[in-house]
C-alpha cells in the first residue's frame, strides 16, 4: 500500500493531508525519512508521523454541532479550544472533515477515515453545503444572482450555487440567505456574498449531503450510523458517474 493511503487508513488525516505531511518529511517508515508519495508500505514496516506510530484502528464517523468560537482543528498552537476538545470520551484519532471558520457554527463531520473524507470534501463529487447567513443590506434576487452562475474570489470562479432569500428586515437593514455551495475554500461563504455587496455578520452550516442538525444543540454530537454513512458515499459515487 502507498505511504499516503496507509497514513489515511490509520486515520491520521485525509490523503491530501498525508502527502503534506509526507513532503515536509514528517514521515518515517522504519526509521528513515520518507518523502517520495510513491513509497509502498509492506507488511511489518513501522510507520511513523511527527515521531509517533500509526497504526489502523476502527473507522468511527460523528456529527457535531459546531458552536461560535472553536477551531475546527486537531490542535491549535495558541490553545483554543478545538472541536476534537468537544469529544473528549472519543478515543480514535479523529479529525474534522473540511472546516468550518471559527465564528461559525453549525453541521462539522468528525472521522479517522481518510478516504471517506477526500469524498466528502472533493469539489467534482458536488455534495450539498447548505448555509444560513445573516447579512447587512437588503438582498435582492437581482444582486444574488451572480452566484448561480459563479464568482471570482481570490483569482478563481466559483462553481454555480443555490439561493433562498429567507427573510428581509428594512429597519434593520439586513436579511437572511440560505445559500447552497459544493466547494469548501477559505472563507468562501463570505467571500461570496461580499461580492455581490452583502457583508456576513451570522453563519452557520444546517446541512451537509443527507445530513442535518436534528437534535443537536450547540456543542452536542453524535456517532453516525451505517445509513447515514452509506447515503454520504452514495452521493459522492453517483456524482462520479
Amino acid at each position: 500500500m502507498r505511504i499516503n493511503k496507509y497514513i489515511a487508513h490509520a486515520g491520521v488525516a485525509s490523503r491530501r493531508k498525508a502527502e503534506e505531511l509526507i513532503k515536509k518529511g514528517l514521515v518515517t517508515i522504519n526509521g528513515k525519512v520518507v518523502t517520495e508519495l510513491a513509497t509502498m508500505v509492506k507488511s511489518g514496516d513501522v510507520v511513523e508521523v511527527e515521531g509517533s506510530p500509526i497504526y489502523n484502528e476502527e473507522k468511527v464517523y460523528y456529527l457535531l454541532n459546531k458552536p461560535r468560537g472553536v477551531i475546527s482543528s486537531v490542535s491549535d498552537e495558541k490553545g483554543r479550544k478545538t472541536v476534537v476538545d468537544l469529544l473528549p470520551n472519543v478515543t480514535e484519532r479523529i479529525y474534522p472533515v473540511g472546516r468550518l471558520d471559527w465564528d461559525t457554527t453549525g453541521l462539522l463531520i468528525l472521522t479517522n477515515d481518510g478516504d471517506f473524507t477526500d469524498e466528502m470534501i472533493h469539489p467534482r463529487n458536488e455534495i450539498d453545503k447548505v448555509y444560513l447567513a445573516r447579512v447587512k443590506g437588503i438582498a435582492r434576487k437581482e444582486n444574488l444572482r451572480p452566484l448561480t452562475r459563479g464568482v471570482v474570489i481570490d483569482g478563481k470562479k466559483t462553481k454555480p450555487a443555490r439561493y433562498n432569500i429567507v427573510k428581509v428586515d428594512p429597519e434593520k437593514n439586513r436579511s437572511v440567505v440560505e445559500l447552497t455551495i459544493h466547494e469548501g475554500r477559505n472563507h468562501q461563504v463570505k467571500k461570496m456574498f461580499e461580492s455581490v455587496g452583502l457583508l456576513v455578520d451570522k453563519l452557520s452550516r444546517t446541512q451537509f449531503g443527507t445530513l442535518d442538525l436534528a437534535g443537536l444543540r450547540p456543542g452536542e454530537s453524535r456517532r453516525l450510523n451505517k445509513k447515514e454513512i452509506s447515503q454520504l458515499h452514495n452521493l459522492a459515487v453517483n456524482k462520479q458517474k
